[in-house]
């Protein structure tokens, strides 16, 4: 049995085995085992579970082989008054809590948790919508993500009105009022973002008539400009700077390095790296193949002796055994890839940071915009610049022109002869 394979002490297993939780608990440990966790910490989580099986114990009801969220809730409300553990109680409660979350994973995954909350008034409208634009924007999956969360912030804010007939009385006033509250104090891009969001989901509401008049055109306007700033990405110097100061003697080290690289060597954005699968990589051609992101271009470029040799030591001596076919994966259990392009850019950032280098942007883009300048101080064109980048349209491309101080050079005007005296 898989208790028998991380506790061998007999009077523990009874007491696991004893309790509502018993039989479900053999099936859990199982699945943490798959997942790539360790004895130690597999024995942490069924001791944490323990407190939850005395407390079903308790109820002196004979058990249907479900756990709810009331059972919960009842759970860690008796819990924190009754425990006793060295340290911190807070600390022991939220260790405790995070192993009843892992197990709910496993529970769901049983279809045994039952989970009676009802479901939000607007997620009908919602999902509908992400419908619409799926079918009819050909949104991309990350877009569709963000106008999600927009626009669900909307349908709270609107409460018992977010349904095709509550929509009926909304107005321009209103909508200004949620948009002017709801962006307050955030950045340039989270407006824009739920500004967009906003204006196609009312092109939406009005498409299916759930509107008396369109509302799109009363989303307040963010006046911006596409080349109102100059691209700051890292020098080549930086770029190597940030490489030499990772350590590559550990599994983490070996991982961000070989992402830094790829994000160095050609310009990919952090999404392309994150969805890189295993079998994109042609060792046998020397090629490494990326998908289109933003409804780009795929494209297919050589691997470098240097990508290839960063890439072959995370796969050898760091990546953890995992179905997954994504290149690159978290590196603790349960493994899997990493979660979002947030993810992705929090761990360069970090990296930026570690070698010293202070960036008003230090994402994964920091990375692109110096690749793209690279290209361009060297005297590549803008349409090979595009294509190595994966844009579909040289507007997009144009924005580095800004930076190309060589060119900016060569046609400089000479002083007068007059001023010069």
């Amino acid at each position: 049995m898989a208790l028998e394979q991380v506790w061998e002490c007999p009077t523990t297993l009874a007491r696991l085995r004893s309790g509502p939780l018993g039989t479900l608990l053999d099936g859990f440990c199982d699945w943490l085992l798959e997942e790539g966790f360790s004895r130690w910490s597999v024995r942490t989580h069924l001791s944490h579970l323990s407190h939850l099986n005395e407390h079903l114990r308790g109820g002196g009801e004979r058990w249907p082989q479900t756990v709810t969220t009331e059972d919960l809730d009842g759970f860690f409300r008796a819990y924190p008054a009754r425990c006793r553990h060295r340290g911190p109680r807070e600390e022991h409660v939220r260790r405790v809590r995070w192993s009843v979350n892992r197990f709910v994973q496993y529970l769901k995954r049983q279809g045994r948790f039952v989970d009676p909350a009802p479901q939000p008034i607007y997620v009908p409208l919602r999902d509908a919508y992400l419908d619409w634009m799926r079918r009819y924007q050909h949104a991309s999956p990350g877009t569709l993500e963000l106008r999600a969360q927009s626009v669900s912030q909307f349908l709270q804010w609107l409460g018992p009105q977010a349904t095709p007939d509550g929509l009926a009385g909304l107005d321009c006033e209103r909508v200004e009022q949620f948009f002017l509250a709801g962006t307050q104090g955030k950045g340039r891009s989270a407006r824009r973002s739920m500004q967009s969001a906003l204006r196609t989901f009312f092109r939406f509401c009005w498409h299916e008539g759930y509107l008396r008049q369109p509302l799109d055109r009363a989303v307040p306007t963010l006046r911006t400009y596409k080349l109102a700033t100059v691209p700051r990405g890292l020098t080549d110097e930086q770029a190597q700077q940030v490489l030499r100061h990772i350590r590559r003697d550990t599994a983490v080290g070996r991982r961000d390095y070989a992402i830094l690289q790829l994000l160095d060597t050609y310009g990919v954005r952090g999404g392309q790296v994150r969805s890189l699968r295993l079998e994109e990589i042609d060792w046998a051609q020397d090629q490494i193949f990326f998908r289109a992101a933003k409804h780009g271009k795929d494209f297919r470029l050589p691997l470098t002796p240097e990508v290839g040799e960063s890439l072959l030591d995370y796969l050898r001596n760091a990546r953890p055994a995992c179905s997954c076919p994504e290149v690159f994966l978290t590196c603790r259990a349960p493994y899997h890839r990493l979660p979002n392009s947030n993810s992705l850019s929090a761990l360069v950032e970090r990296r930026i940071r570690a070698a010293g280098i202070d960036l008003v942007s230090s994402g994964a883009h920091a990375f692109r915009h110096g690749f793209a300048t690279r290209m361009l101080q060297q005297g590549h064109s803008l349409k090979a610049i595009a294509d190595v980048l994966g844009h579909r349209h040289l507007g997009t491309t144009f924005l580095y022109t800004k930076v190309d101080f060589n060119a900016l050079t060569q046609v400089a005007l000479p002083w007068p002869e007059e001023v010069l005296k």
